[in-house]
């Protein structure tokens, strides 16, 4: 296979993500002070690889025999896997050592991690997407019990695993179905017979199956299981990349596999199985936050509420529906890594201090922290005109057009309760009074991963229609 010149640029962004891991990797081998170095080499490496792919965003080109597409839609995904782990090195350079797992091999993971997002955006062939998920989950596995002296980290790592080859069990034997009744796995080619496919009940299993092995990755009910004690069992800051690039990396998959079923047919079949995904999620993650008392958990049913708003988009089956879930996805991304990254800095040294009980008035003793803290809860339960309100905003109006008006209903409702379990923390942080001093010490990198993603929060909340002619540019 030949590459041109402009194919190489095209390729550029995963090209230098895979050679960044192999000179990360040459660095953790000859380097005894190799944790300080791969940190900022790996923020510097994969911040420009996040602007490179927005500098590249208008040369879409087909690689590998047209299995693997640069440009558009696939560089804003490039951009915001490496824009997203960037900010979530800065968050762990200070936090692993706080943790005591301050080992160069996180940072190699890491990026491992990314250049299998990287595959499953730009693969125009399931065999790729697979492939690509599979180097994504084995290193998030990884990644989940890095702490490997905390028996939460462990047990999170091996309920992951367990669950996680559960899902790929399914996607597996769905890829199977579609091959059998298809001929072919390329995504093309199942567009092109669409006409047939639709009324052929393997084919359509195997698309369910596909659904459900996705689902699990989301973290859509009743393919939540793993979710919460991951997230309160993993490393604080690996519970921000999983919740965050993880899940946009599963969506990017949803929406790769069927927008182009937009344009072919109206997947009425879906409609439904869609639709009640996004109703069970809202609903469950939003009424069970409620009781939570440990924040990490608090986020991760969190997380299961936000993915049932963006299945809107989906279920919607229409161009506003997907980019207001790349809008949603974009706004969510930098919102759960802002409350990641605070929680990170209020944990102490045994990573306790999690719960709601600790935060009591920490609007007085931190006050910069706490109004970073609520600002970000404002942000996650929707309150204007912060990005989160116009994330749900984008996906409720896909629905209506789409006259699905019942579920953007149900959606507003799901969001009024979540107001409730975003908001107590705010009441706790400056109702509430507690005699234990909170010694709390923001270093340099900690703070400018939050202030990025605060700031992001608030620029796409003030000019969210730039960000969104973006999106529609590429669709």
């Amino acid at each position: 296979m030949v590459f041109t010149s402009q194919d190489l640029i095209s390729l550029s962004p995963v090209l230098l993500i895979a050679a960044g891991i192999l000179v990360t990797l040459t660095i953790e081998m000859f380097t005894k002070e190799s944790e300080g170095i791969l940190g900022w080499f790996s923020f510097a490496l994969l911040l420009g690889v996040a602007y490179l792919s927005l500098f590249l965003i208008d040369s879409p080109t087909m690689l590998f025999g047209e299995k693997f597409v640069t440009g558009g839609r696939v560089n804003i995904f490039f951009f915001l896997f490496n824009f997203g782990a960037a900010i979530v090195v800065l968050l762990s350079m200070d936090y692993m050592k706080k943790a005591g797992i301050y080992y160069g091999e996180y940072y190699i993971i890491l990026m491992s991690s990314v250049l299998g997002m990287m595959m499953i955006a730009g693969a125009t062939d399931f065999i790729m997407i697979f492939i690509g998920l599979e180097q994504m989950s084995v290193c998030f596995y990884i990644l989940a019990g890095f702490n490997r002296k905390n028996e939460k980290s462990l047990e999170a790592a091996l309920k992951y695993f367990l669950l996680g080859s559960f899902a790929t069990g399914f996607l597996v034997y769905g890829l199977g179905l579609i091959y059998g009744t298809n001929g072919s796995l390329s995504i093309t080619a199942m567009t092109l017979n669409y006409e047939v496919l639709r009324s052929n009940p393997m084919f359509l299993t195997g698309m369910l199956l596909f659904i459900i092995g996705f689902s699990f990755k989301i973290a859509a009910v009743p393919f939540h299981m793993w979710v919460p004690d991951v997230y309160q069992g993993a490393p604080t800051t690996v519970s921000a990349l999983l919740s965050t690039t993880g899940k946009v990396a599963a969506f990017s998959a949803l929406i790769l596999v069927f927008s182009p079923l937009i344009q072919a047919a109206y997947p009425a079949f879906f409609t439904p199985v869609v639709a009640t995904l996004a109703v069970l999620s809202m609903l469950y993650g939003s009424i069970v936050a409620i009781s939570q008392n440990d924040l990490k958990r608090m986020l991760a049913y969190s997380s299961i509420a936000h993915a049932g708003y963006m299945l809107i988009g989906l279920a919607a089956w229409n161009d506003k529906g997907i980019s207001g879930v790349i809008f949603y996805l974009t706004a969510y991304t930098f919102m759960n890594l802002a409350a990641f990254g605070l929680i990170s800095l209020v944990e102490k040294r045994d990573l306790r201090g999690t719960e709601f009980n600790d935060f009591k008035g920490l609007g007085t003793k931190q006050p910069l922290i706490a109004g970073l803290l609520a600002l970000t809860m404002f942000a996650l339960s929707g309150i204007p005109p912060f990005a989160g309100f116009f994330g749900k905003y984008y996906v409720f109006v896909a629905a209506i057009e789409s006259g699905m008006t019942w579920l953007a209903i149900i959606g507003v409702l799901s969001s009024v309760i979540s107001v409730y379990f975003y908001l107590r923390l705010t009441v706790v942080m400056y109702f509430d009074n507690s005699d234990e001093m909170v010694l709390i010490s923001p270093t340099t990198s900690a703070m400018l991963g939050i202030m990025i993603s605060v700031l992001l929060i608030i620029i796409m909340g003030v000019a969210p229609g730039s960000i969104l002619n973006l999106i529609n540019n590429t669709l």
